[in-house]
């Protein structure tokens, strides 16, 4: 088992390298000068210089490249033009506040999925079936840059429920984390009805019910689990496009993470900064795939064994 786990956690490493390498290039290739951008058009070629060289910037993209990678195996992601600071502060610093958006988007996409895809699957072909399906088909047809605004006008402007954007409390994480988690609980209510269809209507379903269990027994304790494999698969992936949806709607509500950096930095053509933020989105997108992985054999003895 230990052997397995380690030839998994070697496979991400390529992934990895080849997420960093081809931003890399394009970051490099996109036409532009950072320095520019940073002292302004006027500066003198002096000074447009000697800072293209204390940042590096004038060696040969070879060089560049062998250079970052050295960096990044000592746990330096280089220093930001545009806040002058280093990389791996201000990645400390936004991160912990995108990882918090995204488990809230996702404990809010299983607690509406989970309990309306069981619902679904019991009364298939009732009118609360067609309803929640109907419903589910609207949440996977809105797109996040259209709910958020939405959500805002409703609940913070009109009715003045929660704040319009920021941070800071509890009431700041409602709006963004349901604009994130609807989407994914479309889908995951899909799945999840999906997968309790086909276990339902397994024997050992009809054994227990045979034997006298409750309901609610036979459906949460023994239909539920097996059929929460399929959606474990959906949640390790999604959590990727969670993170990237991320970056529109900590756009929208100002939310002070990771993504919301991102942007700020590819307008700004922050080199060090867009790789540094693309390496922490991809190590913990790696890392949620390794951790379903796990959760598999917990989830199934079978696959333990």
């Amino acid at each position: 088992m230990y052997r397995q786990l380690l030839s998994r956690a070697l496979y991400t490493l390529p992934v990895l390298w080849l997420v960093v390498s081809v931003v890399f290039l394009l970051i490099h290739l996109i036409p532009g000068d950072p320095i520019l951008q940073m002292l302004g058009e006027g500066a003198p070629a002096t000074d447009v210089a000697a800072t293209r060289h204390a940042y590096g910037l004038d060696a040969p993209l070879s060089r560049q490249y062998v250079r970052y990678w050295r960096g990044v195996l000592r746990g330096d992601l280089g220093p930001s033009f545009r806040f002058n600071q280093s990389v791996s502060s201000l990645i400390g610093q936004r991160y912990p506040y995108t990882l918090q958006l995204t488990i809230a988007a996702l404990l809010v996409a299983v607690l509406i999925s989970v309990p309306a895809g069981v619902r679904s699957a019991q009364r298939r072909g009732a009118w609360d079936d067609k309803l929640l399906s109907v419903i589910s088909l609207f949440g996977l047809s809105f797109p996040n840059f259209a709910l958020g605004p939405i959500l805002i006008l409703f609940f913070a402007i009109k009715l003045g429920w929660l704040p319009v954007s920021g941070t800071g409390t509890l009431a700041h994480l409602v709006l963004p984390a349901f604009t994130m988690g609807s989407a994914l609980a479309a889908i995951l209510t899909r799945m999840v009805r999906t997968s309790m269809l086909e276990e339902l209507g397994h024997d050992y379903i009809r054994t227990a019910r045979a034997k006298g269990l409750p309901e609610r027994t036979v459906v949460y304790r023994h239909a539920l689990r097996n059929a929460m494999l399929p959606v474990l698969t959906v949640l390790g992936l999604q959590f990727g496009a969670l993170l990237a949806g991320a970056i529109v709607t900590e756009t929208i509500f100002s939310w002070p993470g990771i993504g919301r950096l991102t942007i700020q930095a590819i307008g700004n053509r922050d080199y060090y900064l867009v790789q540094g933020c693309i390496l922490a989105i991809g190590l913990t997108y790696v890392l949620v795939n390794f951790l379903t992985d796990l959760l598999y054999s917990v989830a199934n003895p079978r696959i333990r064994q």
